[in-house]
């Protein structure tokens, strides 16, 4: 499966933005929001094939919006990223309701991140997630 369309979702938006230019320059189709409700109203017009997003945000956390993400675009993969302790917390609530959540390290190298994204175009939907 080709990865046409990522949104990437982070309350910062300096991390938001940057995350998105990588992507961009390296030949993916990104868009950035800064609210994860911006994002979920997108996803109901134009469905992603990935969404990276922080975990810890204002309004709804990344896992929720991973969540809700994926019963509106069942496809869809996640890639997570946190530097929050709660992290750890908000994806074993996710397990329980049956989404497998992964957890890698961050700061994650740009060409990590790019690796990780290409190693999902090949897999089935699957749910990854990036911590610091």
């Amino acid at each position: 499966m080709k990865l046409k369309h990522i949104f990437v979702v982070d309350d910062e938006r300096i991390i938001a933005e940057t995350l998105t230019a990588i992507l961009q320059k390296s030949g993916f189709s990104a868009r950035a929001f800064y609210n994860p409700l911006d994002a979920l109203a997108a996803a109901a017009s134009a469905a992603p094939d990935l969404l990276i997003s922080d975990v810890v945000m204002p309004q709804l956390s990344g896992v929720e919006l991973a969540i809700q993400l994926t019963k509106l675009c069942p496809d869809c993969k996640v890639l997570l990223f946190s530097g929050q302790a709660q992290t750890a917390d908000l994806l074993l609530d996710a397990r329980q309701l049956g989404h497998d959540f992964s957890l890698l390290s961050k700061p994650i190298h740009p060409s990590d991140l790019l690796k990780q994204i290409r190693s999902q175009e090949a897999l089935s939907p699957k749910n990854l997630a990036v911590q610091t």
